[in-house]
């Protein structure tokens, strides 16, 4: 069942984690990530985010929180849940919330964003969120039907400038914007401080993954503070 408008409204102001780990990884387990996602949980995270089919099953089964599920396939272009295909398995796989690419990109299946989104609407039970790059990819999100608008993809194609952490100044224009979809900060968040100032630029809700998740990315930052 998707999650109710109440059940959306309890993630306000709140903390999304994301448990992924990457191929070859010690952690590239389905119910290793479940078990990262439910520790999540017991933190206080609102919903968690997980990546493939297995994954987003396991967690299914750990959590009771709202699951965000996607299916990365590739590494350049439009990979995050790149066709119709991809987005209802991940819905049947029991996923709340399905996230995709939801930028203005050609999508492999040749299908607009609007038709994937009706698609998944029309055969499954899910939400959609949709991944995006820029204000222009939010308003064209909103008009195909997203449910949430994320800002997981700025700086990634080639529209906006990489920061260094959270794109703020994207998260203002886009809220700013009054788009009647709920704004998920998502993208380079590392710390509280950071979270805290995205929500305080208009987000909904805010993403962590990698800052909470990944222990080797986690370490890499203590290792290079320490090196002279």
């Amino acid at each position: 069942m998707k999650p109710t408008s109440h059940e959306l409204e309890a993630l306000r102001g709140g903390l999304i984690v994301s448990a992924q780990a990457y191929p070859g990884e010690p952690m590239r387990h389905p119910q290793t990530m479940s078990q990262v996602a439910a520790s999540a949980v017991v933190g206080g995270a609102v919903a968690v985010r997980v990546q493939g089919i297995a994954d987003i099953q396991f967690t299914r089964s750990a959590v009771e929180v709202p699951v965000i599920g996607l299916w990365k396939d590739g590494h350049d272009g439009v990979f995050i849940t790149p066709t119709a295909r991809h987005a209802l398995a991940v819905a049947n796989a029991g996923a709340h919330v399905v996230a995709l690419d939801g930028t203005r990109r050609e999508r492999p299946d040749g299908l607009t964003l609007a038709q994937t989104i009706a698609q998944v609407k029309a055969e499954s039970h899910a939400l959609v969120m949709a991944d995006c790059g820029s204000l222009g990819d939010a308003f064209a999100a909103a008009e195909a039907g997203a449910d949430l608008i994320g800002t997981t993809l700025a700086g990634y194609t080639g529209e906006r400038e990489k920061t260094e952490g959270p794109d703020l100044g994207l998260l203002e224009a886009i809220a700013a914007a009054g788009l009647e979809a709920p704004l998920i900060a998502e993208g380079r968040i590392h710390t509280p401080a950071q979270a805290r100032a995205a929500l305080d630029a208009g987000a909904f809700a805010v993403v962590v993954g990698t800052a909470i998740t990944h222990p080797a990315s986690i370490t890499g930052w203590f290792v290079d503070a320490l090196r002279p």
